[in-house]
């Protein structure tokens, strides 16, 4: 029998096991512990935030994954700017993993931002996760972080060809995003107790967060 997979908008009644997915998907993932929990907490009542994006993924009837947007901007040398997206955390649960549910969340969200009239996405991840869905280096589109600054880690998707025009940007995310680490520290220690530990992703996080393009 196959399984039965509904994407649909993330509810009020979504957001604690939202919340349980996301911290468990990235626990010990990037750094001993992991703060996405929090930043999923926090990022629904910021300015920024996209409830329109906000999407869960069921699987028989179970909350396996989500996906959550933000407001975002990219800023030309001539004062002009560019209303973009952003999108993170992306969460499938553990067990659920490496079986093309993410892709699916993803590319459903995409449709919904582009009939939005959103015309780009940036983030930062591993190539590895998200060049089968479109994604391409910041430096083909000419986007950076500063000025002469492409990190290797920033990702670039067009939902219209074209409209990045070949332009030098320069990436601005939401405020949202810087995480106040005390009290992401505070909320993660008010839930079940998870073991920190190090592992050898959060070293191969490390060497690709830190390159940059040349």
């Amino acid at each position: 029998m196959e399984n039965r997979l509904l994407i649909r908008p993330e509810t009020e009644r979504d957001y604690e096991r939202v919340e349980q997915i996301t911290r468990e998907a990235f626990y010990n993932v990037y750094r001993p512990g992991c703060t996405e929990h929090y930043l999923v907490h926090i990022m629904r009542t910021h300015a920024d935030f996209v409830p329109e994006l906000a999407f869960v993924l069921e699987l028989d009837g179970e909350l396996i994954g989500n996906v959550m947007y933000t407001k975002a901007s990219l800023l030309d040398g001539a004062g002009g700017e560019k209303p973009i997206l952003t999108f993170g955390p992306v969460s499938i649960a553990p067990a659920f993993q490496r079986r093309g549910y993410g892709k699916r969340l993803l590319e459903a969200s995409f449709e919904r931002a582009a009939a939005l009239g959103y015309e780009a996405i940036v983030i930062f991840g591993d190539p590895n996760n998200y060049v089968g869905c479109g994604f391409v280096s910041c430096k083909r589109h000419n986007v950076c972080s500063e000025p002469g600054v492409f990190p290797a880690s920033m990702l670039v998707k067009e939902l219209r060809p074209g409209a990045l025009d070949g332009r030098l940007w320069a990436y601005r995310a939401s405020s949202v995003m810087e995480l106040d680490e005390a009290a992401a520290q505070r909320f993660d220690d008010a839930l079940p107790p998870m073991e920190k530990r190090v592992l050898p992703s959060q070293e191969t996080f490390y060497i690709l967060s830190h390159a940059l393009l040349t």
